[in-house]
């Protein structure tokens, strides 16, 4: 493993939620689900859909907080994350989410070294906020506020794990992908090397099926494929 780099989503993968659409649900103008749709539909890109949707929102920092202190993760991550480390690999969590969000869930669950690549919330006064895009790239073929595909180093194999849209771009590059819901469907129309799984325990399985070196990077034939998604 310790030629691969791990590009991990996080809302939806390592949790089951969505934080930005649970934040929205509980404190923005309903006029938010309209620019989902057109976010939905492919009109807007998702910077464009955070940006506005964000600015919809009304809650005080302690509101956010607390919410983010009730949002659960995979309760096999942590473990998942060691058993990562401990073969060399490199990991980094990956997300069109929250930063500050994200680095408080982890750390609550014991998980505060990782590396994470996402929006970041910005306050404007009491209760109002906007989203900036660090990691945005006007070459981003999604317009996505943080463009994944940035996040693949040159010189070793890529292992994306994700659940959905923002995952996609990210996926079509990678040598190959550990994927649920939205994102299995997306990798089996495109013929896009993976292994469907539902939970973080089933991983270190899938893991030990991958070639070890950059060098190897054989095609992986359906049957091959059949195989991951039957460990």
């Amino acid at each position: 493993m310790m030629q691969w780099h791990i590009v991990c989503d996080f809302d939806g993968t390592i949790t089951r939620t969505d934080v930005i659409d649970n934040i929205l649900q509980r404190f923005a103008d309903p006029s938010w689900e309209a620019i989902e749709d057109q976010w939905l539909q492919g009109d807007i890109g998702s910077r464009e859909c955070l940006s506005r949707q964000l600015s919809l929102v009304k809650a005080t920092p302690a509101e956010l907080l607390a919410y983010f202190d009730s949002v659960e993760i995979d309760p096999d991550f942590p473990d998942f994350v060691d058993h990562v480390i401990g073969l060399g690999a490199s990991i980094e969590v990956v997300s069109d989410g929250i930063e500050q969000a994200i680095a408080r869930i982890l750390a609550r669950n014991y998980v505060s070294l990782l590396p994470i690549l996402a929006n970041r919330l910005r306050q404007v006064d009491q209760n109002s906020w906007r989203i900036d895009f660090p990691y945005s790239s006007d070459a981003c073929r999604a317009a996505s506020g943080n463009c994944k595909c940035k996040s693949a180093p040159d010189g070793k194999r890529v292992l994306v794990i994700g659940d959905g849209r923002s995952d996609m771009c990210v996926a079509s590059g990678a040598d190959f992908v550990f994927a649920r819901d939205g994102l299995a469907e997306h990798c089996e129309r495109n013929g896009i090397p993976y292994a469907q799984f539902d939970s973080f325990a089933e991983l270190p399985a899938l893991l030990a099926k991958l070639p070890s070196h950059a060098a190897n990077a054989p095609h992986y034939s359906r049957e091959q494929q059949e195989l991951f998604n039957h460990v």
